[in-house]
């Protein structure tokens, strides 16, 4: 019991309100800890990292460079929480909109996509200027909803930032794009969302057209 109140006390508090949110400790922090103590921690955040698949990489199949604006930090100088949603909302729309033929105005689209769950998992902090990548798999297509699993990949720890382009910007990167090279194979946050489309003049769910998902099925998780 004590020694879980001293890694609560000296645990970095950025989105401590994630209970799923992996520890992060003050490098000082360390040398406080029993050895054995110490070893447990950093093996336990290890296993867990090894044990998660959709923190890997390899398990998505579209990605998005983001550029973290100056905005997105808060207090702690990382990216607030409450941003991430804003990144993975990006990389959804984007897709729909450039591979799925998605419309955007309600005086022509034939449906819209509510989205009725969000969930975010925190594992280490990004901040301005990084230039991190979001990912993007399908793990279900139902009759009118989406399931989609999310991710957020952080640079590779060197002195230059990402080299991205316009093409990136607007096209996005598939699975095997030698670009994906220039960031780190773990996330650094994961998720999930849930899209059901409705008719948008009576908001009651609508067929996903056969177009639409198969634009969907394309990045259908194998995990």
């Amino acid at each position: 019991m004590a020694m879980r109140r001293l890694l609560r006390n000296i645990c970095l508090p950025w989105n401590h309100r994630n209970s799923d949110a992996a520890i992060t400790m003050i490098p000082w922090a360390w040398r406080l800890l029993p050895r054995n103590a110490a070893r447990s921690v950093a093996t336990s955040s290890a296993n867990q990292r090894a044990e998660d698949p959709h923190r890997q990489l390899e398990a998505y199949g579209y990605f998005l460079p983001i550029q973290t604006r100056w905005q997105d930090n808060d207090q702690n100088s990382h990216v607030n929480n409450a941003v991430y949603y804003s990144y993975f909302d990006t990389v959804i729309s984007h897709y729909l909109i450039r591979y799925c033929g998605l419309k955007t105005s309600l005086l022509t689209c034939p449906q819209v996509g509510f989205m009725v769950t969000n969930q975010c998992k925190f594992h280490t902090p990004i901040s301005f200027p990084q230039i991190p990548l979001a990912a993007l798999a399908v793990e279900k297509v139902g009759r009118s909803s989406v399931c989609y699993r999310l991710a957020l990949f952080p640079p590779k720890p060197t002195k230059e930032l990402p080299s991205v382009n316009h093409h990136d910007l607007i096209d996005g990167l598939f699975a095997g794009h030698p670009k994906l090279a220039q960031f780190d194979t773990l996330a650094c946050t994961t998720g999930s969302s849930v899209h059901v489309f409705v008719n948008p003049a009576t908001n009651k769910p609508e067929n996903l057209p056969e177009d639409f998902r198969k634009g969907l099925q394309k990045l259908m998780s194998p995990a």
